[in-house]
């Protein structure tokens, strides 16, 4: 591959698997100029103009110029090293050398030898170790025998643990060996561990200890994206990418996608996986010492994860190393070589040049951390990320219900009850704080920790908004070290202890040993059962800003309408314990006083009520990596406007201004293929302006059915109209239902719902499919701060219209207020250059039924009725 100039490449000089675009070609050359530069690039492309392969060939093109720069760098300072004579200059030795003002010259000359005979001695190292790596794994790429003697190793060990297993059965036979102190032989899990804290040992964990994770990292560009099948297909693009094959990658992801142990897996919530995971771990460490006192009596037998092998893992990260594999490869490769893939990918870091991670992983630091990822001087690309200051505040954000705490206290108490002989003291003094926290929490809503929730009033209710620091002051926990009980928490595990608590006592088949024991679980069983319908209906889930409630309107034959699927039975996944829960809003609370507020949602019943934590300062969370970061490339197909990045995220992160560069491009679709228009009156000259005051009114209401049955007449295709949230839309279908209009729709187009539940979408899309393909078969469905947040909803629904280069849709705005300046203005600039004003009904209706666009293909409706909040505007 030829190199590119510093400044960046020529026009053509890509890799590219077909003739890019020239709006591709604009995007790589910015691009690569952006992470030569070391910038913070804020980048649009609309979807459907290649954007992922752009920044695959872009960057990854950057990346083998910079790693051939760097090596002839190194050649050429080994050839002066290997001379003899004077070397280097001083301005070539490394950074913090040595002072040696006012010493002889003779000295000054020793050190500047020692220090180029170092950096000399340093980078043959470097060579050598990298070429010893690379020579390994082309041995792998091209040798098959070694994959299956790793595998046959594998099975012969399983083999002989099973034998020997098998005789220490044997040899106990007749022992007496039995549970101790008369608990349960399984039970012994669930008693805390003696807890030590980092004032009195630093605790190592085993991962700490591999020398792989102290393997130094190659420069490598971490891409990360939303949701699972985006990274997917993304490492799908790579795969077919003219750099497939040649490039080091590895795909992270969390121990729920990851986890190839079926008895961890059923756990089903991340929280439990996770625990349960880091618990076999210790097992396993612990499981030498163990065997070291074979000969004495033991009272429990801890589970290890048999996928949990290092040597597995090793062969596992090579086999990473050497083939781009995305998730649903690398857990089919982990069950058929019996090794970890979240470790084994984790192992494969350091050496990987392209890093495949989901957003949280990356912003949120502790996850971050854990996971091994060293950000310094390295290159960050965020894809998708027209949402990501929601994104970094939902994951900075908790909420708990007052059933949670309540629920949580008990399921505590009822614990240290159990096991308060067992627990060592220092155990003893964090329970208690933790207890205390929760009563005290509970005070706060107005009610009594030691009383059905779902039973006590709220004798004031309403919301009310506090400081970090006055919330604790008034809850009188100021005086408590949260950072510690957080890392006590973490550490000891308690959540997951107390989890297999109740699972074992907290159900009706449970069996205790003693009357009084049965008496003190029952109540816990009988209280748990009178919270279990309130917390069902408490669950919290957090939803972007950004997110849209929409009614499909497929074409096809016109039928009744289709119900919104009917709620799903209940998950048979066990639910965490809501201690897990409550973690979270502990650590969210560690956040300093001016950046986050806390919410006191009064609401009934203290179960109804809740505690919120609302980050205020995104920021303050992404400035660690931009700071870190050599350069940071923030891509979207709709990023408009982007003076929510400059100035709430980049700004307030500390980024100088003259280190972002920004760079939007057209679309690559005709003119003729898409037919803007802003609509300000519906067909009876009613104005439409979706403002709280208004939308409600049933003329409005009406109005906006009535420009759905007219579009309806001249749309031969698909229609979907987006609405604002999902509660609107269903006052809004209700509505219509009453007075009929509804059926008058049903009779052009088939309608569907999307459906709340994230997992009931795909059966909608599969019956949305199904009516698509009785008709038309070959043709695709396509005051700042409050201006912003409706305007990315905007933007992000017209988006869903154009997506490929042959599309064609008429866009309907449907509010005279997109026709202001201010407002226009923030559309994305291929939109705005087609956008015609409409003010009448009747001049948009005739341009709907001359244009080509409407002749060809399915048009688009986007119906933006403005939230709640938007009343500035």
């Amino acid at each position: 591959m030829e190199s590119g100039a510093a400044a960046g490449r020529a026009p053509g000089r890509f890799p590219f698997p077909y003739t890019p675009y020239r709006i591709q070609e604009q995007f790589m050359e910015a691009l690569y100029g952006a992470l030569e530069a070391g910038r913070v690039g804020i980048f649009e492309s609309p979807t459907g103009t290649g954007k992922s392969l752009s920044l695959i060939c872009g960057a990854l093109s950057w990346l083998r110029d910079w790693e051939e720069k760097r090596r002839q760098e190194e050649a050429r300072l080994l050839a002066l090293g290997a001379d003899g004579q004077d070397g280097l200059t001083p301005q070539q030795a490394r950074p913090g050398s040595a002072d040696t003002a006012g010493q002889p010259d003779w000295v000054t000359a020793f050190v500047q030898k020692k220090e180029e005979r170092d950096m000399v001695d340093r980078l043959k190292e470097e060579q050598i170790r990298r070429k010893k790596q690379k020579d390994h794994l082309e041995k792998i790429r091209h040798d098959v025998h070694l994959k299956y003697a790793a595998k046959r190793k594998r099975c012969e060990e399983d083999e002989a643990k099973r034998l020997l297993q098998l005789s220490k059965e044997a040899l106990s036979q007749g022992a007496g060996e039995g549970a101790l102190d008369q608990l349960d032989h399984n039970e012994e899990e669930l008693i805390l561990a003696e807890y030590e804290s980092d004032d009195e040992k630093k605790v190592v964990s085993g991962l700490e200890e591999d020398d792989d994770l102290e393997e130094e990292h190659v420069t490598k560009i971490y891409y990360c994206s939303r949701t699972h099948s985006q990274l997917s297909q993304f490492v799908r693009e790579v795969q077919k990418s003219p750099f497939g094959k040649d490039t080091r990658l590895v795909a992270l992801g969390s121990r729920q996608s990851l986890c190839v142990n079926e008895e961890v897996r059923r756990l089903g919530a991340l929280q439990l996986i996770n625990d349960r995971c880091m618990e076999m771990q210790k097992n396993k460490h612990e499981k030498k010492s163990n065997e070291e006192n074979e000969g004495k009596k033991r009272c429990v037998s801890h589970t290890v994860c048999p996928f949990y092998s290092y040597e597995q893992m090793q062969f596992l990260r090579d086999e990473i190393l050497v083939e781009v594999q995305d998730i649903e490869q690398l857990v089919s490769l982990g069950r058929e070589t019996k090794a970890c893939p979240y470790y084994g990918s984790r192992f494969a870091i350091p050496a990987a040049q392209l890093v495949v991670l989901p957003y949280q992983m990356l912003l949120h630091e502790p996850t971050r951390n854990a996971a091994g990822i060293k950000l310094k001087d390295q290159v960050v690309i965020i894809d998708e990320a027209h949402n990501l200051i929601d994104t970094i505040t939902c994951i900075h954000s908790a909420e708990i219900s007052g059933s949670q705490l309540c629920c949580a206290h008990s399921q505590l108490s009822q614990y240290m009850e159990r096991y308060r002989k067992r627990l060592k003291a220092k155990n003893l003094m964090y329970i208690k704080q933790i207890l205390y926290l929760l009563q005290q929490f509970v005070a706060m809503l107005g009610g009594n920790v030691n009383q059905n929730p779902g039973c006590q009033a709220v004798s004031q209710t309403g919301t009310v908004l506090k400081s970090i620091n006055d919330f604790l002051f008034q809850s009188q926990t100021d005086n408590i070290n949260l950072f510690k009980v957080q890392r006590y928490c973490e550490k000891s595990l308690i959540s997951r202890k107390l989890f297999g608590f109740v699972e074992r006592y907290g159900g009706p088949a449970s069996a205790v040993k003693t009357n009084k024991e049965n008496q003190k679980l029952a109540g816990l069983q009988n209280f748990l059962l009178t919270l279990q319908q309130g917390s069902d209906k408490e669950a919290l889930v957090f939803r972007s800003v950004a997110k849209v409630a929409c009614l499909s309107f497929p074409f096809g034959p016109a039928g009744t309408p289709l119900s919104p699927p009917l709620e799903a039975e209940h998950d048979q996944l066990r639910t965490a314990s809501p201690l897990m829960q409550i973690e979270g809003f502990l650590s969210a609370l560690t956040n300093a006083n001016q950046d986050g507020r806390v919410i006191l949602n009064r609401q009934g019943t203290v179960g109804q009520s809740s505690l919120k934590f609302l980050l205020l300062n995104p920021a303050v969370h992404f400035a660690k990596v931009v700071e870190e970061c050599r350069a940071v490339i923030i891509a979207g197909g709709t990023m408009q406007p982007v003076a929510d990045f400059r100035e709430e995220l980049l700004y307030c992160a500390g980024v100088d201004p003259v280190r972002i560069v920004e760079f939007s491009c057209g679309h690559v679709i005709p003119p003729e293929n898409i037919l803007p228009i802003i609509l300000c009156s519906g067909p009876s000259n009613q104005q439409l302006e979706f403002t709280y005051q208004t939308r409600d009114l049933p003329q409005m209401m009406d109005e906006t059915g009535r420009v759905l049955c007219n579009l309806c007449n001249v749309i031969p295709g698909g229609v979907v109209c987006f609405f604002p949230s999902y509660e609107y839309e269903k006052q809004v279908y209700g509505h219509w239902e009453k007075t009929g209009l509804l059926s008058r729709l049903a009779a052009k187009k088939k309608i569907f719902q999307e459906p709340k539940k994230a997992n009931q979408v795909e059966q909608v899309l599969v019956e949305y499919a199904k009516c698509i393909k009785h008709r038309a078969a070959d043709q695709a469905p396509s005051r700042v701060l409050i201006e912003n947040l409706c305007m990315k909803a905007v933007n992000q629904s017209i988006g869903r219209a154009i997506r490929h280069q042959k599309d064609f849709a008429s866009v309907l705005l449907l509010d005279h207020r997109y026709a202001r300046p201010a407002i226009f203005n923030k559309l994305p600039q291929w939109i705005r250059e087609r956008t015609q004003v409409k003010p009448a009904f009747g001049s948009a209706f005739a341009e709907l039924r001359k244009s080509k666009v409407t002749d060809k293909l399915p048009g688009f409706v986007c119906s933006q009725f403005h939230r709640d909040r938007l009343d500035a505007l």
